[in-house]
């Protein structure tokens, strides 16, 4: 089995690390991260950066690896998931994710969502995010809870397209867009699936995840009083949870 990791913003696949060292540890090897445009990989001449088009890519990606795909997605790369399930569910035998707060009918953008999707608001957020010394840079993804080691190749592996994929995925992803999908994926016929539950998760709004899990007829990995980086903080037991997940497939 393919093991498939989408991760989020403002982020690279680094911050799988320590989730895919504790994994290995317990016998996975075939495990692929993928970087969407901007976000640790280049964006492409004319991609538009919604999030119709980060399906797309997904889409595209997934049809190069040979299966069964057991996807699992964090932050937007959770929303990007959540985005193949509705249009490709055939693409992947399981998925897990966190953040399904995102598509409840009841979600509201955070705060820092929120600016970005705000006109000139939004510009001078990204410029800030990304300006000053690296050491600065870092320190500021530490400050967010991210380790060390993590931090520091995540600034190493930012895209200098990151700031505009960062404007144009959040203003495409304006409501009621996460809301309609939501009913879209309550429509299809899903894969089984996991909903990563971090308790303390203060972009996602953990309690709207664990309601949209018992509408999937998913289940529920609870890691308490976790935040959204949670595969930095207990990445032992998040292998675990994973792991036991993927052994009820058959």
């Amino acid at each position: 089995m393919t093991r498939v990791f989408v991760h989020g913003n403002p982020e690279t696949a680094a911050i799988w690390g320590p989730l895919l060292d504790a994994l290995r540890d317990r016998g996975e090897s075939d495990l692929v991260c993928l970087s969407a445009p901007g976000f640790g990989a280049p964006r492409p001449d004319g991609f538009d950066a919604s999030p119709a088009a980060y399906v797309d890519w997904l889409v595209g990606e997934l049809e190069q690896i040979e299966g069964p795909v057991d996807l699992v997605g964090h932050d937007w790369g959770a929303g990007h998931v959540f985005g193949l399930l509705a249009r490709h569910p055939d693409l992947v035998r399981s998925w897990a994710a966190d953040c399904a707060g995102l598509v409840h009918r009841d979600y509201v953008w955070h705060d820092m969502a929120q600016a970005w999707q705000t006109p000139e608001l939004g510009e001078q957020v990204v410029e800030m995010m990304t300006a000053g010394a690296v050491e600065e840079r870092i320190a500021r993804f530490v400050d967010l809870g991210v380790t060390a080691p993590v931090a520091t190749a995540l600034v190493a592996e930012t895209d200098p397209s990151l700031g505009g994929c960062i404007l144009d995925l959040y203003r495409g992803a304006a409501q009621p867009l996460m809301a309609d999908l939501g009913q879209m994926l309550l429509a299809a016929d899903l894969p089984r699936g996991l909903v990563l539950d971090a308790t303390d998760d203060a972009y996602s709004q953990p309690a709207l995840g664990r309601d949209m899990a018992e509408q999937f007829g998913a289940g529920v990995f609870t890691m308490e009083g976790e935040g959204h980086w949670w595969m930095c903080s207990v990445a032992d037991a998040a292998a675990d949870g994973l792991i036991e997940f993927w052994s009820t497939l058959g």
